[in-house]
């Protein structure tokens, strides 16, 4: 499996032409376990260092608890990036969003992932494992790392997210 995650990331990588060696936080519910274990693979063929915040089986398990555990990894500058992954990734996608500096983003698909990082310099990125296949969920993931946040007028907007999480938080 690992020989294949690692040729499947070479394909994909060229296709998107930008690798970087990562720290990625990563964390699952009990839906998207197999992905996780299957991504964490995957990344660490790739040369990226994973760190896993669970769940560590198929039995079922609270996610609010892990995906902030993995947002407060990237808050912290533990990590450089997050994954969090569950059935539809909403939840997960709310969960880690509750982590102040976090901006985690549902990617179920190319374009949202590349818009994510972009547009919107998304830092955690969340999958529904029971939305995407594996094969979609690597070229989600890759392109989500490789694409670099545009600024410009991005940069405002993002900014301004944060000025409404600051005022919220008071």
């Amino acid at each position: 499996m690992r020989c294949a995650a690692a040729a499947s990331y070479a394909r994909v990588v060229s296709a998107t032409s930008a690798r970087r060696e990562l720290h990625i936080a990563i964390g699952a519910d009990h839906a998207g376990f197999e992905l996780k274990q299957h991504l964490i693979a995957f990344l660490g063929a790739a040369g990226h260092k994973i760190e896993d915040f669970g769940t560590h089986s198929t039995d079922s398990v609270d996610y609010p608890p892990i995906c902030a555990a993995v947002g407060r990894a990237v808050r912290d500058g533990k990590a450089e990036v997050g994954i969090v992954l569950g059935g539809s990734g909403q939840g997960e996608q709310l969960a880690a969003n509750k982590v102040r500096g976090v901006r985690a983003a549902l990617c179920n698909c190319l374009y949202t992932a590349k818009m994510a990082r972009s547009h919107n310099n998304a830092n955690v990125l969340s999958i529904g494992a029971r939305v995407v296949g594996v094969g979609l969920a690597e070229e989600i993931v890759t392109t989500f790392l490789a694409t670099e946040f545009e600024g410009g007028r991005h940069e405002r907007r993002v900014a301004q997210l944060a000025e409404i999480e600051e005022q919220e938080s008071k």
